[in-house]
Formats: structure tokens, sequence, C-alpha cells
């Protein structure tokens, strides 16, 4: 069932009339009525599972997305993860805040979790799934299944969002409408087609002989080969979002490998993988939870990445949280290997850095 979520899910990048059957598949996994999508860059564009869809039309049509607490909630949050009402609210506080008591429950509804993505594009996505009433709040594991399939929702609404609701007639044209540097490769690895951005971006990626593309940092390139291999061989489950520095050791760019499945192929033929590019500095640069989230850190090692980024020592982040140092280790390991990063202070470097990014 995940592999093949997964697959539609990055299958419904490109061809979006797709994302109510994925939004569907989440809802049934987390015992919920259905699932919604919203986005807004220049414009605002929202679908949804069937089940739920004439309450949203009511719910954009009469303004009560403008002013739903539960979206301001989701996105001043840190932490790369699906939230649920108990996180914000007690059940009396609950009982009485006019989007629940006017409009949810009054429908049947009353219980979700939700998600926000703050994209340095800026584009913002949130991700939810809705509950009937009756059916109690979300429970732990339920919210730890949606946690497992945020950062392949991520890559994949960041396609959405830039493609618009339109499925594109082509590779070239799909990548040009991105508007960010794009590349699809084919499964020999070389570029099937690249778009002017990234051809453009000589201090970052390099176009060799028979059509070979590489990142000129030696670090993403080992990433990217490595992530390459991985879609290709069928895992799932490894990182796919990695930082690109340039010559002075800066993060730059935020490479984003992603395949291409299933009805995609009707846009981009051969190809096996998109790589988007998007940018860390800049007026919209990333915060370090996007950072996190990028990097598809687990909300443990996330918090680990937190403490490294405030300049704190495994020990006190082991003493923040009540757990065992041994246990902090672990996390830290594999923030180590999702980041690209060999020693402890280099990590701490690279996030930190992030962090101070303006928004």
């Amino acid at each position: 069932m995940t592999d093949d979520l997964i697959d539609r899910i990055y299958e419904s990048a490109v061809a979006p009339e797709l994302w109510p059957g994925v939004l569907d598949t989440l809802a049934e996994l987390s015992g919920s009525r259905g699932g919604l999508m919203f986005s807004s860059r220049q414009a605002f564009s929202w679908t949804a599972s069937e089940a739920v869809s004439e309450v949203f039309a009511t719910y954009v049509r009469d303004g009560w997305f403008k002013r739903c607490p539960r979206r301001t909630c989701l996105v001043s949050q840190t932490d790369p993860a699906f939230f649920v009402e108990q996180d914000f609210w007690s059940p009396e506080q609950l009982a009485q805040e006019p989007i629940y008591r006017d409009f949810f429950r009054p429908r049947g509804l009353g219980w979700s979790a939700g998600t926000a993505l703050r994209i340095p594009t800026g584009d913002n996505i949130v991700f939810s799934v809705e509950r009937d009433f009756d059916g109690g709040p979300l429970e732990t594991r339920d919210v730890e299944r949606l946690n497992g399939l945020r950062p392949h929702l991520a890559r994949a609404a960041l396609v959405t969002a830039r493609l618009g609701q339109q499925r594109s007639q082509g590779a070239l044209e799909a990548l040009t409408a991105l508007a960010l540097p794009a590349l699809l490769i084919g499964p020999d690895g070389a570029v099937l087609e690249a778009n002017a951005l990234i051809e453009a971006m000589t201090g970052v990626v390099s176009f060799g002989a028979h059509r070979r593309a590489t990142l000129i940092d030696r670090r993403a390139e080992a990433q990217r080969a490595t992530a390459l291999e991985a879609i290709e061989g069928g895992d799932r489950s490894g990182p796919a979002s990695f930082v690109v520095r340039d010559s002075e050791d800066r993060p730059v760019q935020v490479a984003h490998l992603m395949p291409v499945r299933r009805s995609a192929r009707d846009t981009f033929g051969a190809g096996t993988a998109l790589l988007v590019l998007t940018p860390v500095g800049g007026d919209r640069a990333p915060p370090l939870a996007l950072l996190r989230s990028l990097f598809d850190l687990t909300p443990s090692e996330a918090r680990v990445a937190q403490g490294l980024a405030a300049g704190k020592s495994p020990e006190q982040i082991a003493d923040d949280a009540g757990v065992a140092i041994t246990t902090v280790r672990s996390q830290l390991r594999r923030v180590l290997e999702k980041t690209g990063c060999g020693r402890q202070a280099e990590a701490a470097a690279l996030l930190a850095g992030a962090a101070a990014l303006p928004m």
C-alpha cells in the first residue's frame, strides 16, 4: 500500500487531477472522511476528496478559509509534522472556537490532522485529513502514518503548485512552467531535457559529454547519485532533498530529486527522475524548519538538529528531551547521514546558518 501510494503521490505532481484519489487514500489510512490540499502563491487553489469537496467549497466561498485559526496555527509550527487539534486547544476552547462550533461540527466533522509547508519560492501549501466528529480525535499512530508520507507530499506538492492545475503537454513545457531550475534525467543518467534556468547555473551545475549533468558541489553530487540509484532501484525510503553549497561552503540551493511514476510518463516520457532546485538565499530563504523537512528528518531527529543549531551538546539535547544519551547519539548519526555532513560541527554550522537566514 505505502509504495503504491508514494508512486501515486509523485504521479499527481504533474497530473493534478489525481490528487483527490491520493487524498482519499490518506484519509483511509488515518480513519478520516476525506483529505484536502490548499496552495497559494500568486493565486489560490485547492483540491479535496469527493467526500469533503462540497463542504470545503462552502468553506472557501463563505470566507471561512481566511479567518480559520487552524491554518495560522499550522503555519506557526516549527516541526515538520502533522498536527491535531489537541496540540493547540483544550476541549473547552475547541468547543467555543467558531470554526469548529459553527462550521465543522454542524457538518459532522470536527477532528483533523494538518501540516503546512512554507516553500522558499513563495509557495505556501497546507495538507489536512478531516475526520467525523463521532469518530473522535486522530490517534498517534494515524499521525505517524501521515508523517511518514510528508516528505513525499512536500516535494510533489511543490511541483503541482508551480505547474498549476492543468497537466503539461510535454517535458520541456513542464520544466519551463515550473519557473525553477530543473532538468529531466533518463534511465542511463543522461539529461533528456533541461530548462534555461538550470542551464544558466554554471556555478552550480556542470553539463558534460554525452549530455551528462553533475552538481559542482561534490557532496551534493554524491547524494544526488545515491538518491538516483535508489529511485532506479525502486527504493522509496531514502532522502531525496539535499543542500547544494557554493565554493565557499555556503548553502545556496536545495536540490529535490523526484521519481517519474505511472502516468507522469505521459508528460516526461522515458524520464526516470526530475531534479528541481530551490534557493536558500534571498528574501524568501527557508527557515530551519523547512530545511529539516527537506532533509526528511523525523520529529525526534529534527529536535536534535534544532539543538545542534542552537549550539547544544548531545548531552544537553538528551537532558532537554528527557531521553538517554545513546538515543540522541543514534539520532545524531542519522542527522549527519541525511544532511550529508561528516562531522557534528559541520552539521551544526549548516543548520545554524540556515536558521539565521532571513524570511
